[in-house]
């Protein structure tokens, strides 16, 4: 059973960091690229950053470049968002993305919200 499962959402200050995990099972992790997406109320889902199978070059949406850092350790079938610098705009639910040619699989999502 594939199963992606997001946590360390929350509510945090602007300015402040968070780090998403994503931790995967049912599916062989290493070959898929990983991605995080987010949907914010009344938006359509973005993507934010995603990291290939080989962990090379890394993409970034031009609104967290700089501020994010997408990773993620095959060892332990997780990928990571490192989120710093936040600010009120972040705020959305963030989605794990798994997916390998058309083979795609998504997580339930975690909240994080940025406010004073």
């Amino acid at each position: 059973q594939v199963q992606l499962v997001e946590s360390g959402g929350g509510l945090v200050h602007p300015g402040g960091s968070l780090r998403l995990s994503c931790a995967a099972s049912g599916f062989t992790f290493n070959i898929y690229a990983m991605s995080w997406y987010r949907q914010a109320p009344g938006k359509e889902r973005e993507l934010v950053a995603r990291i290939t199978s080989t962990e090379n070059s890394p993409n970034y949406a031009d609104s967290v470049k700089g501020r994010f850092t997408i990773s993620r350790d095959n060892a332990k079938n997780t990928v990571y968002l490192q989120m710093n610098s936040l600010r009120p705009e972040d705020t959305a639910v963030y989605y794990c993305n798994a997916r390998y040619i058309w083979r795609a699989y998504w997580g339930q999502g975690t909240q994080v919200t940025v406010s004073s």
